[in-house]
């Protein structure tokens, strides 16, 4: 009994306790006014927990969904100026000033999905304590994986600050 005590309570240890550490809640720009969702960081043993969900995305009205660049900025506030409006988010999150498509703040893009994206995945590029008081960006295209500095991923769209929870 022992044994299976132990056992359970390295397994809670390497899951976490399942409860997020951080949170964004993300809201479209001007052009995108009903684009709204949320993103939560979970610190795990092996990693960050990010899990993602967004409504009323732009569709690609050829094929119906569309995949987004979705990037941690460095950046704290979704505000900006007449040519960006979350200009203050700054660049990609790059503390160790790799290559784009290394940032840490490089995530997977979102597909929408008639408007609406889910995403979950573990990364070991960062931990919560790290973004926190810096900015998620969805942008209006696909993230090319190659160009130099962010992916060529188009206009931010919509923003979140992330804040402890």
């Amino acid at each position: 009994m022992k044994k299976i005590k132990s056992n359970i309570k390295n397994y809670k240890n390497m899951i976490g306790s399942g409860k997020a550490d951080a949170m964004a809640f993300i809201r479209g720009g001007a052009d995108n006014k009903n684009l709204f969702g949320t993103a939560s960081f979970t610190q795990k043993l092996n990693g960050v927990l990010v899990t993602t969900e967004v409504f009323n995305l732009p569709a690609d009205q050829q094929y119906g969904g569309a995949f987004h660049g979705y990037h941690i900025h460095t950046g704290s506030r979704c505000i900006g100026n007449e040519q960006d409006e979350f200009a203050d988010t700054g660049g990609h999150y790059n503390p160790k000033n790799y290559p784009h498509p290394y940032h840490a703040g490089d995530m997977p893009p979102l597909l929408s999905n008639n408007g609406y994206a889910y995403s979950s995945f573990l990364t070991n590029r960062f931990d919560v304590a790290d973004i926190i008081g810096r900015t998620v960006i969805i942008h209006a295209d696909a993230d090319d994986f190659t160009t130099q500095p962010s992916g060529n991923s188009g206009k931010k769209i919509a923003c979140g600050e992330i804040v402890k929870i």
